[in-house]
This record gives C-alpha cells, sequence and structure tokens, in this order.
C-alpha cells in the first residue's frame, strides 16, 4: 500500500476519516484517534518492506531521544552554539544517509517520506534553541512526526502551527464547515492527480523519445503541468484528510502559473518547502552574513550582495535535497540565480521602479517569469542534463 495511491489506501483512508467525523460532529477530541490512525496506516505502508518499518522506526526513536535530548540541554545550558550544531548535524545524518548511499550502491535510511520527517524534527531544534519552543513530550511529538496525510510528501507543517489544532475541539458546526472544505479539497486534488495528471501524462509520453529542439522544449513545458497536477493534486488530497482530523494543513500551491515574477513564483510553487528554505535557511544565512559584515567593502550594496549570496546557497540546498543527480543539482542552482538577479533589477534598475507597476509590465513579467520556469522545470526532468 502507498500513501494516495491505489485502491486499498483510498478504502483505509475512508474507514479512519468516517469515524473522525463522527468524534469531530460530536465535539470530541481528535489528537489521540490521529495518532492511532497514523501508526496504523503507517505499519499498513511500511509493513510490506520490513527494512523501511526498521528504518522508519530507527528515525523515529533516534529523533526523539535527540529532540528530547537537545531540550534538556537547552533548558539547562542555554544557547550553547555548538551543542546546537551537533544536534543539528545528528538529526540530519539519517537523510545524509539516504542521499548519500546509493553512490555507493547501499540504500541506508531510504524509506518513503525521510525528508519531510526530517524537515521537522530540524524545525523543532531550530526552534528550541531560539527559545520558541520550550517543551514537548512524546504524544506531542510522535503525532507531529507521523501525521499520515502528510508524512510521505508534506505538505510541511511546522510544530508551533499544529499543535494548537490538535489540542483544540471544534464545535459542531466549526467541524462540519472544515469537514466540508476537506472533502472539497480531496474531490478536486483526485481530479488533479487521477484525470488531469495523468491526462498530461500521456502527452508527455509522446514527447519522451523526442530530439528536435522545439520538441525538447515542448517536453520542458508539459512537464511543468504535468508536475503541478500530479504534486497539487497529492497536496490537496493530503490538506483535506487533515481536515477531517481537525488539522488546517497550509496550503501547499497557490496558482503557481500566474506568478508576476521569479519571487512570486516561489511564494506559489510548493510553498510549504520554499518558505522552510527561506525562514530556516536564508534568513539565518542573511543574518549571520550581517553580523560577519560578508562584503562590507561593497559598502551600500553589502546587503544586496549578502542577499545573492543567500539565494545561491538556499536554492543549492534545495537542488541538493531533492537528490544528487546533476539535473537537480544544476535546477537549485539555476533558480538561485534567477533570484539573484531579479535581486539586482528590482534593487538597481530605474526602469523596473518606473513601471513595476504598469499593466503592460506585469502581463511582460508575467510571460518572460513563464518562460523561464518552465526552462527550469526541463532542467529538473533531466533531458538536458542526464544523471
Amino acid at each position: 500500500m502507498t500513501y494516495y495511491e491505489g485502491m486499498l489506501f483510498f478504502l483505509c483512508l475512508t474507514v479512519v476519516l468516517i469515524p473522525a467525523l463522527v468524534l469531530g460532529s460530536l465535539e470530541k477530541p481528535l489528537g489521540r484517534y490521529s495518532l492511532v490512525v497514523s501508526l496504523i496506516i503507517a505499519l499498513m505502508v511500511f509493513g510490506t518492506d520490513i527494512l523501511q518499518l526498521i528504518y522508519l522506526a530507527g528515525f523515529v526513536l533516534w529523533s526523539w531521544l535527540l529532540v528530547r535530548r537537545y531540550l534538556q540541554i537547552r533548558e539547562k545550558m542555554g544557547r550553547h552554539a555548538g551543542l546546537y550544531r551537533f544536534s543539528l548535524l545528528a538529526a540530519l545524518v539519517p537523510l545524509i544517509l539516504c542521499k548519500v548511499s546509493p553512490l555507493f550502491h547501499m540504500n541506508l535510511f531510504g524509506f518513503t517520506g525521510i525528508s519531510y520527517l526530517t524537515f521537522r524534527t530540524v524545525q523543532i531544534i531550530i526552534e528550541a534553541y531560539d527559545g520558541v519552543i520550550t517543551q514537548m513530550n512524546a504524544e506531542e511529538f510522535f503525532s507531529f512526526l507521523l501525521f499520515f496525510p502528510t508524512l510521505s510528501s508534506g505538505p510541511i507543517d511546522r510544530s508551533r502551527r499544529f499543535l494548537p489544532d490538535r489540542a483544540r475541539v471544534l464545535s459542531k458546526e466549526e467541524y462540519q464547515s472544515l469537514a466540508a472544505r476537506g472533502i472539497w479539497k480531496l474531490l478536486l486534488g483526485a481530479v488533479y492527480k487521477f484525470v488531469l495528471s495523468a491526462a498530461v501524462f500521456h502527452v508527455l509520453g509522446y514527447l519522451q523519445d523526442a530530439q528536435a529542439w522545439y520538441q525538447i522544449l515542448a517536453y520542458g513545458y508539459v512537464y511543468g503541468v504535468y508536475l503541478f497536477f500530479d504534486f497539487a493534486g497529492y497536496s490537496l488530497m493530503a490538506v483535506g484528510s487533515s481536515y477531517f482530523l481537525g488539522i488546517e494543513t497550509p496550503d501547499n500551491f497557490r496558482l503557481p502559473f500566474l506568478s508576476a515574477d521569479i519571487r512570486d513564483f516561489w511564494d506559489r510553487w510548493h510553498i510549504s518547502l520554499s518558505h522552510w528554505f527561506r525562514d530556516y535557511i536564508f534568513t539565518r544565512l542573511v543574518m549571520h552574513g550581517t553580523r560577519k559584515k560578508w562584503f562590507k567593502n561593497a559598502g551600500k550594496d553589502a546587503r544586496l550582495w549578502r542577499a545573492c549570496c543567500g539565494f545561491m546557497v538556499n536554492m543549492g540546498i534545495m537542488g541538493l535535497w531533492h537528490g544528487l543527480s546533476p539535473a537537480y543539482i544544476v535546477y537549485g542552482l539555476y533558480h538561485g540565480i534567477l533570484l539573484s538577479v531579479f535581486e539586482i533589477y528590482t534593487k538597481k534598475c530605474g526602469f523596473y521602479k518606473k513601471n513595476k507597476d504598469s499593466r503592460w509590465y506585469r502581463v511582460l513579467s508575467w510571460a518572460v517569469t513563464m518562460q523561464l520556469v518552465m526552462f527550469g522545470f526541463l532542467i529538473f526532468s533531466g533531458r538536458l542534463i542526464p544523471a
């Protein structure tokens, strides 16, 4: 069984969401119920591959011991930078092994969802270091980490947002309104993933082996549309399922093909991932660069160059997160360059400042942005840069 694939999963999903609907309508808490069904579904999904199940169990246990210990250390010793960095690295070790081990013909910690579970663990440690999170019990941690609607591919939630949702008890009217929205997202997601994505994938098959330059370019456009319907469809179903359990998981896509510029695109595409990287990598890197006075010889432009450096590192890491394939790495760096160039353009170009609010400029900016985005999808697809 696979998350959001096949009749068996959707039969199980129906079986676990109906009792949730009853409990929610009776104004009963859903926190422990969602934990129990998350554990059951994880056993059903991973139980057919004992090695994946062992890796998942080992990862969860390692993450909990690490988080619990770091929270204890943080309380006693305060913001100890060395221990914080060690804890972060320790939290990343399973994911690093998962990404690197295939280079040596191994598959260490290769279980579905390891990237997204790692994001959750790292977020807790970072915010514990900041003093935002001061305590978390085992039930809260396992509920957050293993929440089944978003376990395999997100959206990436934050514990500070998730846990209050888990603890609240909605009125009958509030819950039924939330569940109705959940039904709509489930149905729309199913249409995206199983109808529109499948139709576009069929077209993609015709272009798979095409060699003419215009056919290769067309492949990038079709591939981008396919990615959107496939992943946005999954995300909608994940969000819709979470609504039944009283959790308002944030949406992952917001009309990305209407983006006015490349920065707007990353505020609309895979929002939970791009915002996670923005908050925990880009912003912190730029702040660190400011404290260390990077590019101080650039004078007034120092802040601009620090931002560009942040974009390159941020998007480069995002590319590596997708995998160690050259196509993924180049894709990340490509978007780092686009964001850096756009940052310089908006800060230094008088033409932009003069025309940015004009209708003709917004249309032109949208058109150019879409060409750049679709070329990025062509890179991501591996057609230009084989693995």
